[in-house]
């Protein structure tokens, strides 16, 4: 009998470094996507988006990565970069930052078909065989969030794994949302 080899998301390996996010680990070739989502000069509230992925036991994973994905300031999602540099689409290596956080310039999200602002976010990691899908909404947007299709369909006392808090700094609002991987407060993940 003739087996196919495995593929990477069949097993753990060190791709996620080296082709996905090359330039966060000191590779000398661009990636595809980074963390700058959007420029200064983009229609809409420019934002940081930052966080931690966290395994079981608390513990912030040192080689997650993390993709977003959204809509723009008019709920349009783009299908090329547009000329206000942005993309909709970032990508972010926890490895390459202190305190293992991600990190991503963007702007805060216009709604889409009826649906609360959002930003779509894929995580990979380690000891995970296939990566995983959840959402991000923003906690001042109590009003969209409330009248959600999708955050609505999840349990009432699990909807706050999906909310992002506005933190008081320096800069550029910061939105945080920290992703858990298990546990009792273990984010939300779709199943697509």
């Amino acid at each position: 009998m003739n087996l196919l080899p495995q593929t990477p998301s069949q097993t753990v390996g060190p791709y996620f470094a080296y082709g996905l996010v090359a330039l966060q680990y000191g590779y000398p070739f661009a990636s595809v996507a980074g963390r700058e989502v959007a420029a200064a000069h983009t229609p809409g509230e420019l934002i940081i988006l930052e966080g931690r992925v966290f395994d079981g036991a608390g513990a912030p994973i040192s080689d997650a990565l993390v993709e977003i994905w959204q809509a723009d300031a008019s709920g349009k999602y783009p299908v090329a970069p547009a000329a206000n540099e942005f993309t909709g689409f970032g990508r972010f290596g926890t490895g390459t930052a202190a305190g293992n956080v991600f990190q991503f310039q963007t702007i805060k999200p216009g709604a889409v078909s009826g649906q609360a602002q959002h930003i779509s976010l894929i995580v990979f990691m380690r000891g995970l065989l296939s990566h995983v899908y959840t959402r991000l909404y923003f906690t001042d947007e109590a009003t969209a969030n409330a009248a959600d299709p999708v955050l609505n369909s999840v349990p009432a006392g699990r909807r706050g794994t999906l909310l992002a808090e506005r933190v008081a700094g320096p800069g550029l609002p910061t939105y945080r949302f920290d992703i858990r991987m298990q546990g009792e407060d273990e984010t939300v993940f779709f199943d697509l």
